[in-house]
């Protein structure tokens, strides 16, 4: 019988393989309300790794694809394919952050996660600065 998404969520986070903080998924946001931010598209986690071990939530900012903001703004982080490991240039909107269940990271048809990517540790500080800009944090 197969495993259900949830249940392969579970034991990998008790086993060896646990979302990290810096690493890029591709998830679904569906079902989503106004501005928020819908579809498959590219997440990066923010949450601490401690965090992340446990069977809570995953907290991340969501991307989207470069040609879709034109401009640099302080909330935002651009980032080339090239250092993120993703099919396309993308911008993580650092205002729209998220807190996901872990079983969106798993492909529901083949049970397996989406990583995408792993963002480099120079770009997670820019991801920090904009999240301190967006949070009022000192």
């Amino acid at each position: 019988m197969p495993r259900s998404p949830r249940s392969f969520v579970r034991r990998r986070r008790t086993g060896s393989r646990v979302v990290k903080r810096g690493e890029i998924y591709f998830v679904n946001l569906s079902p989503t309300q106004g501005r928020e931010q819908a579809g498959y598209r590219p997440v990066l986690v923010i949450s601490a790794d401690a965090i992340n071990r446990q069977p809570l939530v995953v907290t991340v900012v969501v991307g989207t694809s470069a040609k879709q903001v034109p401009r640099d703004y302080p909330t935002n982080v651009r980032v080339s394919a090239r250092e993120s490991g993703l099919p396309q240039d993308t911008v993580f909107l650092c205002f729209q952050v998220r807190s996901l269940d872990p079983a969106r990271f798993i492909d529901a048809q083949t049970g397996q996660e989406r990583l995408a990517g792993t963002l480099p540790t120079a770009r997670m500080r820019e991801v920090e600065q904009a999240l301190k800009l967006v949070l009022s944090l000192p």
